[in-house]
């Protein structure tokens, strides 16, 4: 299940890559826009900048812009950022392995096969969908 920051974090993206190339976006309007607790946002727009994907302008005109296209932002990567991992479980995690306690022989367990698939499936569709696939979709249009 997808955290409320990780949620919240692609709400924003999307919200700033509809304003790509343009001047930046108040904090207060992406925050009242997509229903996002200021304080909240602020913490996950400093992560997304401190991660590469944000410029931030303080001051009169100031607020946040995309360093990246929207195209090259995929949801691997923001959910890596705000989320942590895509495993379901943690044996077959690539970046947050633990060994289930109640596993007695993990080589050759069911569970755990099956688990590796659903991760290799969703890490495919999450690594080939954008913040611009995204975007396209609420307007109705076709994916690049």
């Amino acid at each position: 299940m997808l955290s409320k920051k990780t949620k919240y974090g692609i709400r924003a993206l999307i919200a700033l890559g509809e304003h790509y190339d343009k001047e930046p976006v108040n904090i207060s309007f992406i925050a009242e826009t997509e229903k996002i607790p200021k304080k909240f946002l602020e913490q996950i727009l400093l992560e997304l900048r401190n991660a590469g994907f944000l410029y931030s302008k303080k001051g009169a005109g100031g607020g946040y812009s995309l360093l990246k296209n929207p195209k090259d932002i995929n949801l691997v990567q923001v959910m890596r950022i705000t989320g942590g991992p895509i495993a379901q479980l943690p044996c077959v995690s690539l970046n947050f392995y633990q060994r289930c306690e109640e596993c007695k022989d993990e080589e050759n367990c069911g569970i755990r096969d099956t688990f590796r698939d659903v991760r290799d499936a969703t890490l495919k569709i999450l690594s080939e969908t954008t913040i611009a696939d995204l975007i396209a979709k609420e307007k109705g249009l076709p994916r690049d």
